[in-house]
């Protein structure tokens, strides 16, 4: 049995938006908060992107592509190199092959 790593960040996945948990319940500290503390909070948040004002308007709503499972021979030099990343290697090897296929589809439109 191998032990997990207690830093790893647990992955939980859903079917849909609607079968998320409801939000916990804003702090009584964040209720009172006037809207400058609130943008001054948001402008010191380093992972806080500015947005442009119709960002909104423009956004849609897109489900993740569905995976296939499959039985796949690569060569043990490319398995090893990816095996020696880490956990989440087959979702590495899966974003490589996908940006191959994205640029091959904008080589055939261009």
């Amino acid at each position: 049995m191998t032990e997990k790593d207690p830093q790893a960040p647990l992955v939980v996945r859903y079917d849909s938006l609607d079968a998320l948990p409801p939000a916990p319940p804003l702090s009584e500290a964040v209720k009172v908060m006037s809207d400058a503390g609130v943008q001054r909070r948001a402008a010191a948040d380093p992972d806080a992107g500015v947005l442009p004002a119709d960002f909104w308007d423009k956004a849609e709503v897109v489900e993740p592509e569905g995976t296939e499972q499959i039985t796949l021979r690569l060569p043990r030099r490319v398995l090893g190199h990816f095996k020696s990343t880490g956990k989440g290697y087959q979702s590495r090897i899966s974003a490589v092959l996908s940006s191959y296929v994205d640029a091959m589809g904008k080589r055939k439109a261009g």
